[in-house]
């Protein structure tokens, strides 16, 4: 409004001295007349929204695009839909999580980086890291495929240094995790109705509340469903973070947590929103009668929307250990898990479970916490987590 009054007002007295004195009085004003002509090529400087106009409708698009494509690929996400940004993040924002991790994994990572420190390529060599993976709970099974992996390779490559050797391992445990990167994909659903399962204390609640936040930096709306109506901290938890993002919550003070998950498919469908969190009650595994529970949630679901949930994630302690991998099964063979979320990955000797994981029942691994912040639960990338093991 301010720059729409100043542009009348400017050309009125412009052009009332130019006119006015030209015809009537003296001569003097006649070189004012002069200098006024410097407003006439101040015009010229006004074609200067010209020009800009000009151009404005050509290269429209090509200004449009590259801010767009710069920020967030609009047409990558629509096609891909993966929560995990597409574009690349911030070097110091990688750095800041790469610090993270090998924090948190730091455990793990000794375990492992002092046995190649000057050391001779013998079977004592193999023992001691046979030791090492047990010890971070990489499983039987999969630490005896990693060192007889590792031995051909050593044999056929005729690797002689202990580097080359540390080296010829990072290769191994990135071929063997990188069947559990795997992205989460938006969109092929109105709404995704996403189902939560996990026992106890594995940060089931709070996990949630950190994805509610990433499903909202990539412009979805979230609903959550506080089903598990046994035990009231949990709806006061799940309360909190809905506060804390701005996000609904659908809750029961009592009563039957399917039908808590019922209601909030239809509030999802009835709002338009885009995703739909169920948050159910914790559970061991071993508790068969609360498995079953759990199982006619999953068809509640269903009758709410055909094709729901569309996704069952685990939440997994990652101090849990080999215990991790025995809820992976069990869940699994009760819900059919389409991902698995691993949290609390901060001081941890535990971090060669997804070895097991990936050998024994390779479920996605969709994100990997460390820490209680937000930002410290990322997509999981099996490179960026091989490193932090090894360097």
């Amino acid at each position: 409004m301010f720059k729409r009054d100043v542009a009348p007002a400017a050309p009125e007295p412009v052009q009332a001295p130019v006119q006015e004195p030209v015809p009537v009085p003296v001569p003097v004003p006649v070189p004012v007349a002069a200098p006024a002509p410097a407003p006439v090529p101040a015009a010229p400087s006004a074609p200067a929204p010209v020009p800009v106009a000009a151009p404005t409708p050509i290269p429209a698009p090509v200004p449009v695009a590259p801010p767009a494509a710069a920020k967030a690929p609009a047409p990558v996400e629509e096609e891909e839909g993966e929560i995990v940004p597409a574009a690349p993040p911030a070097p110091e924002q990688k750095q800041s999580w790469m610090q993270r991790l090998k924090a948190g994994l730091s455990k793990t990572s000794t375990n492992l980086t002092t046995l190649f420190v000057g050391a001779k390529i013998d079977e004592d060599l193999y023992e001691e890291l046979e030791s090492a993976l047990l010890v971070s709970d990489a499983g039987v099974e999969a630490t005896q495929f990693i060192l007889d992996a590792l031995k051909k390779k050593v044999k056929s490559e005729k690797l002689t240094d202990a580097q080359q050797v540390k080296a010829a391992l990072r290769t191994l445990l990135i071929d063997m995790l990188t069947p559990l990167q795997k992205p989460m994909v938006l969109g092929r659903h109105q709404p995704m109705v996403m189902m939560i399962a996990g026992v106890n204390g594995a940060g089931k609640t709070t996990t949630i509340g950190k994805l509610a936040k990433h499903l909202q930096a990539h412009h979805q709306s979230v609903l959550l469903a506080a089903g598990d109506t046994f035990r009231a901290a949990a709806r006061e938890q799940l309360t909190i973070w809905g506060e804390r993002n701005n996000v609904s919550v659908i809750s029961q003070e009592s009563g039957d947590p399917a039908a808590v998950a019922f209601d909030a498919v239809q509030s999802a469908r009835a709002r338009g929103t885009n995703v739909v969190m169920i948050d159910t009650a914790g559970r061991l595994p071993t508790q068969l009668h609360l498995m079953e529970e759990l199982k006619k949630v999953r068809r509640v679901i269903a009758k709410g929307m055909a094709s729901a949930p569309h996704e069952v994630l685990l939440i997994i302690d990652g101090n849990t250990g080999q215990n991790a991998l025995a809820q992976v099964k069990a869940f699994d063979d009760a819900l059919g898990l389409t991902g698995l979320v691993v949290t609390k990955l901060d001081g941890t000797a535990k971090g060669g479970v997804l070895a097991a994981i990936a050998k024994t029942r390779p479920v996605p691994v969709y994100f990997i916490g460390v820490g209680e912040k937000i930002e410290d639960l990322q997509p999981f990338n099996a490179e960026e987590f091989v490193d932090a093991l090894l360097t």
